[in-house]
Formats: C-alpha cells, sequence, structure tokens
C-alpha cells in the first residue's frame, strides 16, 4: 500500500541483517537531443501520481490514515531523512547525498550508535542540530502509539537513550544488541530531524521553547502539530511548513491532490535539485491519467499492465516504457477482530480454504499481463534474495477449489443455495471452530480501492473462483485513502471495526526498508498490522529476526507465515509500467516505490 511504506517502514506504495541488493534496477530514460517537458519548459516536470493515491499528509511523522509513498516522498523532498535508506542509486543502500547524517558508529557490542550530522543548515539559515534529531525523538517517544511506524518493542522503545554529544554528534543506546545492519536501515532511517526553533510550540501563537523535553509538553507539541497537518489548503501558506532541510520547498498543495514543489534556493546538501519545477498531478482514474499522457501533458507517467499491447503508440509520441519493480508484498489483510466474520477467519482451515481459491498464477499472467509475480509469504518473490524460505518458494497451498470445498465440509460446513454454511459448531474434528455460531454463512467483504480496471478485473476473478468453493465475496469501493481510514486496528464492540478484508489497490503493495522482516506488519500490536492479526510463536520468530546476524532466521519466519496465512496472499506487480518522456533521465526507479524528483533532470 506502495502501501509504502509508511511507510517510513512499507508503507503502502502505500519502506534490512544484510543490505539487500535487490537486482539491478531499470536506468531512467535518456534520448537523443535536448527535451523539454509538458509544460513547455526545461525547469518544469509534470509527474503523474497513482489514480485515487491523493496526498494528504505533509508531517514527517506517518499516522495510520496516511501511509502512502507519496505522503512520504513528498515530506522527504522537505525535511531530508537522517538516513535516507533507498534504492535511487539502481541498488539499495545509505544514499549520503539525501541525507542529514554522514556516518553511523555502532559500538562493538552492538548496543548503542554515534551518528555524526554533516554541515547542514534549515532554509531560514539556522543550523541542523542534534538538538532537531532530539526534538523528533522525544514527539515520537511521547506519543509513539500514534506514530504508523511503531511496533511495541521496537523504535523507540528499544532505544533507551538519547544523548547530544555535541551539536553535530548525538549517541543513542538499545536495550540490547541488534542487528546492526536491520538497525541501520529500518530503525535509523525512520528518524526525521525537525525544525525544534519553529516547531518546539503548543499552538500558533506560542512562543518556542524546550516543550518536547517533557512527556507532557511532547504530547502538546504532537497535538500542535497534529492539528495542523490536517490542515491540507494551508500547507503552501502555513508558515510552520516554510522551514524545510530538502531540496525542494513547497509552492502549492491542493485539496484534490495536485501538488507543486519548487527548488529549495537555500539547500545545502549533496541532493540538489537538478529541475526548479515539479507539478505532481493526482487523477481520480488510470484511464485519465492514460489520456493525459496521449495529449503529452505529462512527461513521467504510467499505464496498467493490460495497456502494454499500446507500447508502441505511446513510443511513437516520445515516451519510453520503463516496468517499475519493487521490493515488496501483496495481499489483503483479515480484521480478525470483525464480529461477523473474525471468529472465522481465526481458524486456520478457513484461511487454508480462502488461499486455495487464490490462482495467483493466472491472475499474474491474464490480469496482469505477466507483469506481477505470486506471493506466498512474507518475503518478497520478485527480486532474488537469501530470505525466502523454500516453504515459500513451494507455495504451500496451490490453487484448487476441490481442496478449499473439502477443507470446509471436513470442518463443519454444508453448501446451501451455492454458499457454505456452518452446520456443526463448536470445536474439535469435524466442527466449524471456537466462536463460529450454527448459520453462520461464509460471506466475506472486501474494502477495495476503486478507481483501477486492473483491480477492478482482480476483484471480480476472485469473486468468481472464491463461488467455485462456496464463498460469498462481495466488493465494495472506495477511494485508496478512505480504504486506509476505514481499515485500521480496532475492538469487537467499536462501530469502526466493521471491515472485514481490505485491499489498498494494484499500486498498494507492501513495500519494504531493505530488511524484509515485518514487525510493524504480523507482530501483535504493529503499527501496520491492520488486522489485529497475533501468534507468540511468529512474535518470538520476527524478534529473532532483528537481532540474529543469520538469514536462517528470517527464512524460520518466512516459512512460518507462508503456512499460517495471517493475510491472504496475492500477486505482486511492478509498482507501475512507467511512461516517461524521452530525455528525462538522471536516476534509477527506486524498488522501495519512493520517488526523488531533485534526482530528475532533463538530458541531451
Amino acid at each position: 500500500m506502495s502501501l509504502a511504506h509508511t511507510v517510513p517502514g512499507r508503507r503502502w506504495a502505500l519502506v534490512a541483517g544484510v543490505a539487500v541488493t535487490t537486482g539491478a534496477l531499470l536506468a531512467g530514460c535518456s534520448g537523443g537531443g535536448a527535451s523539454s517537458s509538458a509544460s513547455g519548459g526545461s525547469d518544469t516536470i509534470n509527474y503523474a501520481l497513482p489514480a485515487n493515491f491523493t496526498p494528504n499528509w505533509i508531517l514527517p511523522i506517518g499516522t495510520a490514515a496516511h501511509l502512502n509513498t507519496n505522503n512520504s516522498s513528498i515530506s522527504q523532498s522537505l525535511w531530508e531523512p537522517l538516513i535516507a535508506y533507498d534504492g535511487s542509486a539502481g541498488k539499495v543502500g545509505w544514499n549520503k547525498d539525501n541525507s542529514l547524517a554522514t556516518d553511523a558508529d555502532f559500538a562493538d557490542d552492538s548496543k548503542s550508535v554515534t551518528i555524526t550530522l554533516g554541515d547542514r543548515h534549515w532554509s531560514d539559515g539556522k543550523p541542523i542540530t542534534s538538538r532537531d534529531v532530539e526534538f523528533w525523538f522525544n514527539v515520537v517517544k511521547a506519543n509513539k502509539s500514534d506514530w504508523a511506524s511503531y511496533t511495541p518493542g521496537k523504535a523507540p522503545d528499544n532505544w533507551t537513550s538519547f544523548k547530544a554529544v555535541d551539536d553535530t554528534h548525538f549517541k543513542i543506546t538499545f536495550d540490547r544488541a541488534y542487528n546492526q545492519q536491520w538497525m541501520l536501515a529500518n530503525q535509523l532511517s525512520m528518524i526525521r530531524p525537525m525544525p525544534q526553533h519553529v516547531w518546539d510550540k503548543a499552538g500558533d501563537s506560542g512562543s518556542v521553547s524546550d516543550l518536547d523535553r517533557s512527556a507532557a509538553g511532547a504530547k502538546k507539541v504532537w497535538k500542535y502539530l497534529n492539528g495542523a497537518a490536517k490542515k491540507i489548503s494551508g500547507y503552501a501558506t502555513d508558515p510552520l511548513w516554510k522551514t524545510v532541510s530538502g531540496p525542494y520547498t513547497l509552492k502549492s498543495f491542493s485539496t484534490a491532490g495536485k501538488v507543486q514543489l519548487t527548488a529549495n534556493a537555500k539547500y545545502d546538501g549533496g541532493g540538489k535539485a537538478h529541475i526548479k519545477n515539479v507539478n505532481l498531478l493526482p487523477f481520480t482514474t488510470s484511464e485519465a491519467e492514460k489520456n493525459a499522457l496521449r495529449a503529452g501533458t505529462v512527461d513521467y507517467g504510467y499505464i496498467n499492465a493490460t495497456d502494454l499491447s499500446q507500447k508502441a503508440s505511446f513510443e511513437a509520441k516520445g515516451y519510453k516504457i520503463e516496468p517499475w519493480q519493487g521490493w515488496a508484498i501483496t495481499y489483503m489483510p483479515y480484521n480478525f477482530n470483525n464480529p461477523q466474520m473474525g471468529p472465522v477467519f481465526k481458524q486456520l482451515y478457513a484461511r487454508q480454504a480462502i488461499q486455495l481459491s487464490v490462482d495467483q498464477k493466472t491472475l499474474a499472467k491474464v490480469v496482469f499481463n505477466g507483469t506481477a509475480v505470486p506471493t506466498y509469504g512474507p518475503i518478497p518473490q520478485g527480486q532474488k534474495s537469501s530470505f525466502v524460505s523454500r516453504k515459500q518458494q513451494d507455495n504451500p497451498y496451490p490453487f484448487s477449489t476441490a481442496k478449499a470445498r473439502k477443507l470446509l465440509t471436513d470442518h463443519g460446513w454444508t453448501e446451501k443455495s451455492g454458499t457454505m454454511v456452518c452446520t456443526s459448531p463448536g470445536s474439535g474434528d469435524g466442527h466449524c471452530g471456537k466462536g463460529v455460531d450454527k448459520g453462520t454463512k461464509f460471506s466475506m467483504q472486501v474494502l477495495s480501492q476503486s478507481g483501477s480496471t486492473v483491480t477492478d478485473n482482480m476483484m471480480s476473478a476472485l469473486q468468481s473462483s472464491f463461488a467455485k468453493t462456496g464463498i460469498d465475496f462481495h466488493i465494495k469501493t472506495a477511494p485508496v485513502n478512505s480504504v486506509l481510514s476505514q481499515s485500521g486496528q480496532c475492538k469487537a464492540s467499536e462501530s469502526s471495526c466493521k471491515w472485514q478484508l481490505s485491499f489498498f489497490g494494484t499500486a498498494g503493495s507492501w513495500y519494504f526498508p531493505a530488511y524484509p522482516s515485518g514487525d510493524s506488519l504480523f507482530a501483535t500490536g504493529g503499527g501496520s498490522n491492520f488486522g489485529s492479526y497475533s501468534d507468540p510463536e511468529v512474535d518470538k520468530l520476527i524478534a529473532r529476526t532483528t537481532t540474529s546476524s543469520s538469514d536462517e532466521a528470517m527464512r524460520q519466519y518466512s516459512a512460518a507465515l507462508a503456512e499460517k496465512l495471517p493475510v491472504v496472499w496475492l500477486p505482486e506487480p511492478d509498482y507501475q509500467v512507467s511512461v516517461v518522456k524521452k530525455g528525462l533521465g538522471g536516476f534509477s526507479q527506486d524498488s522501495l516505490a519512493n520517488f526523488h524528483p531533485a534526482m530528475w533532470k532533463w538530458t541531451k
């Protein structure tokens, strides 16, 4: 849900032991002759945002309702991360040009790290110091339950102390020894230094002080910043958002999703913008975006996989086609706390029947036109890595509606008028399972992203195959931001717990940081564990992936989740099939699903 990852860490597009090289990524387009943008000038680029993925958050602290990669990419263009860990150079690693830190020195016992800041300044001329990092640290620590990247026991819980050594050096101590690459790529990379001298207050009329240094004060600061971040129409005019560290400043930000960035003239980092103006354009449907490409009003856009047969026509209009591959998984989360279907979803055999009814190979081939790969577990399978277990690779639940039907009938379900109904309630062999009442229909509803023909086609295909098993599958659609906001963690007694399954769209895969440990996704209480999945054995396996330097820990986790089915695994598509104007280059398409406008440039 390039659900980036959030996403820092996954985000939904909607972002690790060994630094993962996710494979050679496709280089940005280049072409002969000088080129200009769709706006008619060489100092501007028009970039098409995914259909219905409307940017709606600017604060460098993400919340669960605002997890999409576009929010993160825009925010990082304004406020650079402490450690930018991405795939912008063609492989996943530390991008020091767009980082505020220049070095991270881990102690020999792996229980602490001392970080060095570069000689950098905010756009108002004030130096960026350890105090700005501490400010982020204090606000997140006091409001961690609101932070989408929070998982109990992980950051900031596992950071026991923050100590500023001087203005450009600080030390973070951990509660135990950790895998250093995981700590760097998945934890420290989430830190987003914020301008303490501007933001450390409780309201517009308040004066800046050290309010954040008490828990109560940090809560007041968060309330103020969070409230301001909800006022999208004020982003471009509110003085709060004018002090930035990144290569761009904000020119405009409409509630409809159009965002205009302009180069930060005071930027003093290594990732200076090549193009002065970047227009990020929203679209309600992929068809509308495709029409804009045909009209030549977009420089960097996309087409559906089903449109690859039209490749020649786009090339004739001066574009190149570049598939954008991702380090991601795709799935539909179950809501295990839904009062109607939660008890059914908690039965492993029921989840097995659902998974057996998903023909991933055919979906990847037909619906995605070969631009997707099956997902059989929690580790990305589109690019080679040493993390995928043999069990996940071999697919424990190959497509078979016959086997799915038998699983249900063997567990107390009887088909009536085409739908399976629980006729033998209770626990034990031959029964439906704890909490599943007699007469319960195997009828489930998905809340799915609207505006995508590919998504609609996949939902229809799933509906057809589920029907063969005797499972009713009802499809409700909404814009992806609405899907995200309606699919949060909940208790059965809460009105917000009505959702049963969610799908965040064809461009809504979960994009990992470099190390795909899954602690925020599948650990009990994980910040992006939308469906409230909980398994003590899985929690132990996930914890081991963060402390062990052996890839075997990750493979054990991979095997367990491939078998236990915490979600419905679905084919993972390319992030998008990019259509890029010839002459626009200077970049690789980041497998973590970020876009990096400062790298874009017109070439000859």
